[in-house]
């Protein structure tokens, strides 16, 4: 329906009209005389999606997108990144491929046999894909996964479905604010969204299974594919992973995306066990979207163990990735840092050390804590307005907050976590500004 004349027509107006937010109720009921209230209900649905998209695709506004496809699939940038560690491959076969978020980038370079079990994504990732010209390079294919002969593939990209039904990905959610379905196609086959509801899987599970997309790689297997690599969520049980496998864990600037799970055919770091890296990549403004984003990549450096002291001048928060990869000694080391309790990723030192896996503070002040001396500590440096990170530590954030009862022309980060198992709070602030001088 959206990718009909009137469909395409329609999704034009609402864009032209409103560029940045979504038609109200009343310019929807004047959009429902000139076309039919399903396509219209649709529509809306479809530009909704596209301005949250905006943040993962740069082109965002000409692609097609159910909600639990969009919200399931990989920014732009890091399929980018990706797609890399593919270079040289003729032929990739993308299961469970989605909207398309990660063909895109592959098939800029190679071959793309785009699989899923769901017609929409079906049709929708190949309709993405020619949003960026790289539609030649696919051929997309409705099927489950495990019924795939992969003959011919040099590499397998999959993006096993966290939910335990293919409609929870998108088809299910599709309609938005509705909850009905989005029916995408047109005269020449419309596929109509299912309206079921998601049922969501226990943490680490995943469709198909995880130890199914590792037996891919079982080059003991007759038809297997050696060269594998498994998207998956951040939160996914590390002891799952096979020995000689890679886990890569993602972050973009500060926020944990993925784990990428890399067969040893691809994985780059030499281990007979499990291997991790920390990644972060830098898409802030100063990087154009579309662009290969800055690569930063933290993997383990053995050494002497990583002693432990009271808080030093600096305080470095990890990145969430860091601390996913169990990299924490492995940042200190880099750092010349110590941890300020044995249990907490929190790392210090007395000299600033640049880094770009971890947030750097200037320690302002440092106690046992205590909530009347905190008060009084933050009355006397001016702050007004702070984040408050508890680690370690018990307690409610916004109830200490309001009794804190800041006020002043100053900012501060206020950290609630232990050092040597005893209660602790610093007062910090980023380094170069008024209260950190």
């Amino acid at each position: 329906m959206l990718l009909s004349d009137p469909g395409q027509e329609l999704l034009a107006r609402i864009a032209a009209a409103h560029p940045r937010d979504v038609p109200g109720l009343a310019e929807a009921t004047t959009l429902r005389r000139g076309y039919p209230a399903d396509l219209v209900a649709a529509a809306m649905a479809q530009h909704e999606l596209r301005l949250a998209a905006r943040a993962k695709f740069s082109r965002a506004t000409e692609m097609l997108f159910t909600r639990g496809g969009y919200e399931q699939s990989t920014s732009e940038p890091i399929a980018r990144y990706r797609a890399l560690r593919f270079a040289g491959t003729a032929r990739i076969a993308d299961l469970c491929c989605g909207i398309g978020g990660d063909l895109i980038a592959l098939a800029a370079a190679s071959e793309v046999l785009a699989v899923d079990r769901d017609p929409v994504h079906a049709r929708l990732a190949r309709h993405n894909a020619g949003v960026y010209g790289v539609a030649g390079n696919v051929a997309a294919r409705v099927a489950d996964v495990r019924d795939v002969d992969l003959a011919g593939t040099g590499a397998v990209f999959i993006d096993p479905a966290r939910r335990a039904d293919a409609r929870s990905r998108g088809t299910a959610a599709g309609g938005m604010a509705a909850g009905g379905g989005t029916t995408v196609g047109g005269t020449d086959g419309s596929v109509a969204a299912g309206t079921g509801p998601a049922r969501r899987f226990r943490a680490g599970t995943s469709e198909p299974p995880l130890e199914w997309c590792f037996e891919l790689a079982a080059t003991r297997n007759p038809g297997k594919v050696p060269a594998v690599c498994v998207k998956a969520a951040p939160g996914l049980d590390t002891s799952v992973i096979p020995p000689g496998w890679e886990a890569e864990f993602i972050a973009d600037g500060r926020d944990l995306k993925e784990a990428v799970l890399w067969s040893p055919a691809l994985a780059t770091m030499d281990a007979t066990v499990t291997a991790r890296r920390a990644t972060i990549l830098s898409t802030g403004p100063a990087v154009p979207f579309g662009a290969l984003p800055a690569v930063h990549t933290l993997t383990p450096s053995p050494g002497p163990g990583v002693p432990v002291a009271r808080p030093g001048e600096f305080l470095y928060d990890p990145s969430p990735a860091v601390t996913r990869a169990g990299l924490v000694e492995d940042l200190a080391r880099q750092l010349g840092a110590w941890k300020i309790d044995e249990r907490i990723a929190f790392l210090s030192t007395d000299r600033e050390a640049a880094t770009p896996f971890a947030r750097t503070l200037k320690v302002i002040d440092s106690a046992p804590w205590t909530e009347k001396r905190a008060r009084a500590r933050l009355r006397e440096l001016g702050v007004g307005a702070a984040d408050l990170r508890r680690r370690g530590l018990a307690g409610d954030v916004d109830a200490i907050r309001r009794r804190l009862k800041l006020a002043g022309p100053h900012r501060a980060t206020i950290v609630l976590t232990r050092v040597a198992d005893q209660p602790w709070g610093l007062i910090c602030a980023d380094p170069g500004t008024p209260l950190a001088r």
